[in-house]
């Protein structure tokens, strides 16, 4: 079957970092299904493990996590899907990924296709809807109020993958004030289009944003992007007690200044459950079940952004290099085989 995937780390810009394979297709495991890939979309996760990861001498690495596509096989214990069921998942991350015609996926961590999108759309919302909703629900525990604070939430990188969802649920699922962050013209509107009720500058200090709204401290900040230049003003802005969420990588994260106000930080990571298989996976599948069902009935839109045309090594370096700039709104995702 035909794959993409990578046998050393290297920059974008290197034709090998990403090459065209012709791979055995999976064996779906007990808890699987296999599935024919249809669409795809690319994440920041899929560059870091191309940076860093090292593939086995010989063996090429498969990236992809966001994938819709159709069931053609499944497994002795995954009794909720059939094959020909339209279905959307993110995948894990110790196994071979997306980027391939056929996908082995453990049926707890997926969920069924909204009927109402395209799978170009559907193919934007798997990863960053599980991470945006573990972040605001699971992690933040956005329907508990913070005492004192003003009923708010700040998203730090509202026109991203993650900040798109993050807006969007956080409008429409609770009675917040929903702050975004961007820098740019386009990236301020796509934020307001997605149900931010303001967006401010996070190219300057972001506690002045913030107290030029005149809401208020935040009890809640959600930071998508560059958490580490912004800490010191996280931790200004937020109001005591508050509760601080983030799903990057800084190199080192100084949390002290947080002390103080009793600030509690959470980071969230959408690929914890299916790593540790925690007792609590299937949450996921049913996670992306409930997106579905928002997104049929009209309350959550995709955040599908751009088609980088059929899946192929040249097609996802592209994709690889636009995210890499920093410069990426929305979701990219590609479709079909070349």
């Amino acid at each position: 079957m035909r794959a993409v995937g990578f046998y050393a780390s290297l920059p974008v810009e290197n034709d090998q970092a990403l090459v065209d394979l012709d791979i055995a297709a999976p064996s779906p495991g007990p808890h699987d299904l296999l599935v024919r890939v249809q669409a795809v979309s690319v994440n920041p996760v899929d560059t870091k493990v191309r940076a860093r990861v090292t593939p086995a001498e010989g063996q090429p690495h498969i990236l992809g996590y966001d994938a819709v596509g159709l069931v053609e096989a499944v497994g002795a214990e995954a009794g909720r899907f059939r094959p020909g069921d339209a279905v959307f998942y993110a995948g894990a991350l110790g196994r071979p990924g997306t980027n391939a015609e056929l996908h082995c996926v453990d049926a707890r961590i997926v969920g069924h296709k909204p009927a109402s999108l395209s799978i170009a759309e559907a193919a934007a919302l798997p990863l960053t809807a599980i991470t945006a909703w573990e972040a605001l629900f699971d992690r933040l525990d956005l329907r508990k109020a913070v005492p004192g604070a003003a009923n708010a939430i700040l998203i730090v990188g509202g026109a991203g993958g993650v900040g798109s969802i993050a807006t969007q649920l956080a409008r429409q699922l609770t009675d917040l004030t929903v702050i975004a962050t961007a820098s740019r013209p386009e990236t301020a509107a796509w934020s307001r289009a997605l149900g931010a009720h303001h967006v401010i500058d996070h190219g300057r200090p972001l506690a002045a944003e913030i107290a030029a709204l005149g809401l208020g401290a935040p009890g809640f900040v959600f930071s998508t992007t560059n958490t580490d230049r912004h800490l010191a003003e996280i931790a200004e802005l937020i109001a005591p007690q508050g509760r601080f969420a983030l799903i990057d990588d800084p190199a080192s994260l100084d949390i002290l200044p947080c002390k103080r106000k009793s600030v509690s930080v959470h980071w969230e990571f959408m690929f914890t459950r299916s790593m540790f298989s925690t007792a609590d996976i299937a949450e996921q599948g049913r996670l992306l079940d409930e997106v579905a069902r928002l997104v049929d009935a009209g309350t959550l839109r995709t955040t599908f952004a751009e088609s980088f045309g059929p899946i192929s090594a040249a097609n996802l370096r592209r994709a690889h290099a636009l995210i890499e700039s920093g410069r990426a709104k929305g979701k990219i995702v590609l479709e079909g085989w070349a």
